[in-house]
């Protein structure tokens, strides 16, 4: 498939919630109780993404002339040390085609990524093997979820 990436724009804000909320909603749902969805939806409404935006580098996926997917990386509590994978989601029909994969491969190739001796995600149930694909493992070897409903998972280099 033909991607674009690159840096998220504030306008990106609407276009980005959906793509989140669509992703939670199909992909995430047969996961999590209805609440944690809704929890989560109203985390990323908007105001949410530009907030997430503004912590690290968000990166939005396009294809098409539309936006797919999106993740961002930032300095893990402040931490020069570790940094942290957030917010990625692609759209439920992209799943599969490399969307993915190719937003990973940006955060990998960002700056926080690159000053960090361990990288931490704290995957969705839904995502977990995704990340396992990508040689992220299981911190402390623990692979159960959280009370959250995270898996928290990491990378060294």
């Amino acid at each position: 498939m033909d991607f674009e990436i690159r840096r998220f724009q504030k306008k990106e804000a609407d276009e980005t919630s959906a793509v989140i909320e669509r992703a939670l909603l199909v992909s995430n749902a047969p996961d999590y109780p209805p609440e944690i969805i809704q929890e989560m939806i109203a985390l990323y409404s908007p105001g949410g993404v530009l907030e997430r935006g503004a912590e690290g580098h968000f990166y939005v996926l396009r294809s098409g002339g539309k936006i797919i997917g999106c993740g961002g990386i930032a300095p893990y509590m402040g931490s020069l040390s570790e940094s942290i994978l957030v917010t990625i989601f692609v759209l439920p029909e992209y799943q599969g085609t490399g969307a993915g994969r190719k937003i990973v491969e940006t955060l990998e190739a960002d700056e926080y990524f690159l000053r960090a001796e361990r990288i931490s995600v704290h995957s969705s149930i839904t995502a977990r093997d995704f990340y396992l694909k990508l040689g992220y493992g299981y911190r402390g070897g623990v692979s159960a979820p959280d009370e959250e409903g995270c898996i928290h998972m990491e990378k060294r280099r």
